[in-house]
This record gives C-alpha cells, structure tokens and sequence, in this order.
C-alpha cells in the first residue's frame, strides 16, 4: 500500500514538472514571437500591410537580416566594402544560387557588377568576368530604367532575358535608391523555374532599403570628418586648378566623383563643407576667375567676351552672364570698364 501511494505521488510530481516545462516553453515561445513582433513594427514605413502580412511569415529571415544591419558594417567607410559585406554575410544566408550587386554608372548610363556571390565570385572580393549592362537592356537594365522590381517566374519566356555565366530559369531583380535616386540594382537568378517567391521578392527589397539607410550613415559618417586638409578636396582643388577639368562644359558631380572614387554625396558634402558653394557654383568661381583675369590681361583686348566665357567653360551666353553676376555682382561689360 505505502509503495502504491509512493508511486501515486511520483507520478503525480513528475506529471505536474512536465505541465510546468511546457507551460515555460510556451509563454518563452510567446514572448519571442511578440519580441520578433516588436522588431518587425519598424519596417510599416517601408511596407503595406500586404508585404509585411509576408515578412510576418519570415520571421527568421527578417530578424536575421534586421540584426545583420544592426550590428555589421561599422569597420567599413568605402561603398564598395559596404556592398561587398552585404552581399557575403547577409544576402548568401537566404540560401540562394547566385546573386550578383551593381551600381549605376550615370555617365555610361551602364549597370556594373560590383559585388557577388555564387558562381559569380572569382575569389576574395573578385568578379569572374564582370558584366556592363546598358540602362534598358535585359531584365536588369529594365529595372534600371523604370525603377520598379521584376520577378521572372521562367525566364526562357522573356526575349529581354541575358545570360551571364550561365543561364539560369529564373530571376529576381530589385532597385536600390540613395534619397529617391536609383544607384543600382540587387539581382539574383535560379536554376529552377518558379524558384522566386513574394517572400524572396520582400526579403530583397527589405535588404535594398536597409542598404541605402547604410549607405546614408556611411556619408553622414564621412561628413562628420571633413577638415581642410580633406585629400580628397585637394584631389578637387588639383583637377580644377591644374587641369582645368571646369573648360568642361558638360562637367557634373558624377563625372568628378568617379574620378576620384568616392560617392557622388560625400562629394557633394566635401564641397559644400570646405568650399561654402554648391557644386555648380564651385565650379563656376573657376570660371569667372579666369573670365576676370583674361579681361584685365592686354593680351585678350579686343577679344569677343562670350568667346571669353564659353572658352573658360560655360556653355551658352545666358548661363556665363547669369553667373558672373551672381559672383561678382556686375555684368562683365561692366567689370571690364571699372578694371581697364
């Protein structure tokens, strides 16, 4: 009788332990879905309802991708660093066969690769023969030009389908922006039909948004060091003064920055940080400076002042007159007379 009522009471103990431990790893269970609930009330500014409704459903991914933005990237002040880190540690967890990054070259109006994964990566930060992709062309140039995502369930269905190491039956391609201007494209492509689902499709544009929020901090970081012995507006001052990059009349923020490697913001940031002036106006000081010192010169007497102008780098009357009176506050007739 004592060992029944023994055995009664063990059971009765063991049984009460197990309802506790379930009971513990449910609420445990509960309180790490509202804490993933939390994480994913951030995202409502990028997403509507739908779209999030499917993020909900990739939890795992979302938060794995939230804590990648969150917590990597601080040793890396170089876009390409930026991209290529994205592209090692973040997107190659989704468990894709290939994916390839590109940046938008604005003066070749081109699509480069910059940063890869699968077939794609040669070695150590290394493309295997890099693709240049005109704006337009192939579904990659498509989304450059329109802005606006694809996702090809079968590509061998789309004429506009271009092969790069391999062809491949299905693609998904996405816009990256920097303050509402297209910068590049996130690309990747399946050997299987129907590979690419709206969770691949939101995961990607997740990924697009946090980029650009990265890549933001990266020029707001830059910026935060700008003094005046910057090398890179030494660089600036150095094509500008020796050689004369401003005779240019074509000349932009793009086509500067691409010469000295750096973003066209950071750029932008430089100058206005060091010089005072917007990057136009930066360029046309140059301009009016040599316009001042070839009318004072007795060698120029005589020669036609918009010859002057255009020659010094503007590219119509209307545009030189404009800025040198912004400058300097006359016309130039009006400076040649007070300075014969």
């Amino acid at each position: 009788m004592l060992l029944s009522n023994l055995y009664s009471v063990s059971t009765f103990i063991v049984a009460v332990v197990l309802l506790i431990l379930v009971l513990y790893k449910i609420l445990v269970s509960k309180k790490k879905d509202k804490q993933q609930e939390i994480n994913l009330s951030s995202l409502n500014e990028f997403f509507d309802a739908h779209a999030l409704s499917v993020l909900h459903r990739n939890q795992y991914e979302v938060t794995a991708i939230l804590g990648y933005f969150a917590m990597a990237l601080f040793d890396k002040y170089k876009t390409k660093e930026v991209l290529w880190d994205i592209i090692e540690n973040c997107i190659s967890k989704l468990k894709l066969e290939d994916c390839v990054l590109y940046l938008l070259d604005e003066k070749q109006q081109e699509l480069c690769q910059v940063a890869a994964f699968g077939n794609k990566l040669k070695g150590e930060k290394e493309i295997l023969l890099p693709k240049q992709i005109p704006v337009g062309k192939g579904i990659v140039g498509s989304v450059a030009k329109t802005g606006k995502y694809e996702l090809i369930k079968d590509t061998t269905k789309d004429a506009r389908y271009i092969v790069d190491d391999k062809k491949r039956k299905s693609e998904l391609t996405v816009p990256i922006y920097l303050e509402e201007k297209l910068i590049g494209v996130l690309d990747a492509e399946h050997s299987k039909r129907f590979f690419f689902t709206e969770s691949h499709l939101y995961l990607f544009q997740l990924i697009a948004k946090l980029t650009e929020k990265k890549l933001l901090q990266l020029d707001q970081k830059k910026a935060l060091n700008i003094t005046e012995d910057n090398a890179y507006y030494k660089q600036v001052c150095y094509l500008m003064e020796k050689e004369k990059i401003y005779h240019n009349p074509d000349i932009k923020l793009i086509t500067v920055s691409e010469k000295i490697q750096i973003s066209t913001n950071y750029l932008s940031q430089i100058i206005n940080t060091l010089s005072g002036h917007n990057f136009s106006d930066f360029v046309n000081a140059y301009r009016i400076d040599e316009v001042k010192s070839k009318l004072t010169d007795s060698d120029f007497l005589g020669y036609p002042m918009l010859s002057i102008g255009l020659e010094s780098g503007f590219n119509s009357k209307s545009a030189f007159y404009n800025a040198f009176k912004k400058h300097t506050g006359m016309t130039p007739t009006a400076f040649q007379e007070k300075h014969p």
